[in-house]
């Protein structure tokens, strides 16, 4: 049923002692206006969680539709996923902030709560921004989508019955 429904994606990266640490997350959402929050979902059994974790702050970058090889190099384990990965460092903590995503949010982590076999990732925006006008990338029944405008009468607009 999940697989069903369409997600976007976004690197969660970090920069901790040992340098910069990330994974591709389909579960990044928006919380809260007042104060702005958002949150993730990360598997416990994470590699890249503990190094995130201590450095107390991340940078999710919602990836572009054109980044799909970008998304499959982040979500494998035990390989330098930063190797010729051009980012700069975010505006307030300095977490990797990857080129080419259409969106950023520079966080700090406000909570963290259990959730099965995952944890809940609270983090309070700090900086934000967008970075263009492509589409984002689209994960949907395990591939990669494209975002299509509806055609026709009343497209654009959507109606109560």
């Amino acid at each position: 049923m999940l697989g069903n429904f369409p997600s976007g994606v976004a690197v969660i990266a970090a920069r901790d002692e040992e340098g910069p640490a990330g994974f591709a997350c389909q579960s990044f959402s928006s919380l809260s206006l007042d104060p702005p929050l958002v949150l993730f979902l990360v598997g416990r059994a994470s590699a890249s969680w503990p190094r995130i974790a201590r450095a107390g702050a991340f940078c999710a970058t919602v990836l572009g539709g054109e980044q799909g090889g970008l998304c499959r190099a982040f979500a494998v384990s035990g390989a330098d996923k930063f190797a010729g990965v051009a980012h700069t460092p975010a505006p307030v903590t300095g977490s990797p902030l990857l080129a080419g995503g259409t969106a950023w949010a520079d966080c700090v982590i406000r909570a963290v709560h259990t959730g099965g076999d995952h944890l809940i990732v609270v983090g309070r925006i700090e900086a934000l921004g967008t970075t263009g006008d492509g589409e984002p990338l689209v994960f949907h029944r395990g591939r990669f989508r494209e975002l299509r405008a509806p055609e026709g009468p009343g497209s654009g607009s959507a109606r109560a019955g």
